[in-house]
């Protein structure tokens, strides 16, 4: 059974979360702050972490980073009141796969859960078919209507990354952060490059376009 962990200092709000998701089949571990939710990762192996931001003891942020540090797969939901443009890059910053702003429709999340459930399961299963295109992860390679495309290793690795989590949004930094660590060089034209050439391969593709999110960085997006 898939595992959930919710974050939430709002007891009531904690227990409406935890029972929604209940009730849609999901195993939930409950915590009221991240110090508590740091304490259970320990013994809890979970599949998804749904968390508010202004905690005691240990906030959202600081959560995430933490989480981020040992593991960079696991999806990352931000539950939080805070609407703001800073909050929510330093979020997508950090590594989070979305952002929930409150007050907010459950059935929504629920569906949102779904998604990136979803979509985390095709990222693990290293192959990723959209219409007419397929990636392999393992054999390294990219095929529109059964024909490889040329591909660098940078490109595949930042198209794999977007293919794998559909409407997401990944700020230029975090790209450069992922994709760029050890070239002093980079600056956020040159993701801007790298994209301009991703979307100009891909051109012929029926399932998916590149989407610019202005004053973010970019997604992919299903047709």
């Amino acid at each position: 059974m898939i595992k959930i962990m919710v974050v939430e200092d709002d007891t009531d709000l904690n227990r409406f979360v935890s029972a929604s998701l209940r009730n849609s089949g999901y195993d939930v571990v409950s915590c009221l702050d991240g110090l508590e939710a740091l304490e259970q990762m320990d013994s809890v192996k979970f599949d998804l972490l749904i968390t508010d931001i202004m905690m005691p003891r240990m906030n959202g942020f600081e959560l995430a980073e933490s989480v981020r540090a040992v593991d960079k797969t696991t999806p990352i939901i931000f539950m939080s009141a805070k609407d703001d443009k800073p909050s929510k890059m330093l979020g997508y910053n950090i590594g989070i796969d979305e952002y929930v702003t409150k007050p907010f429709d459950m059935e929504l999340v629920l569906m949102r859960v779904k998604a990136i459930l979803r979509r985390a399961k095709i990222e693990a299963e290293k192959e990723i078919t959209i219409g007419n295109f397929t990636m392999n992860s393992e054999e390294r390679t990219a095929t529109v209507n059964g024909e490889e495309i040329a591909l660098t290793v940078r490109e595949f690795d930042i198209l794999f990354k977007l293919l794998s989590y559909p409407k997401k949004t990944f700020t230029r930094s975090a790209l450069m952060s992922d994709f760029w660590d050890y070239d002093s060089s980079a600056t956020s034209r040159t993701v801007d490059v790298y994209m301009a050439k991703l979307r100009e391969k891909t051109s012929a593709c029926d399932g998916f376009e590149i989407a610019t999110v202005h004053g973010l960085g970019y997604k992919a997006v299903l047709k």
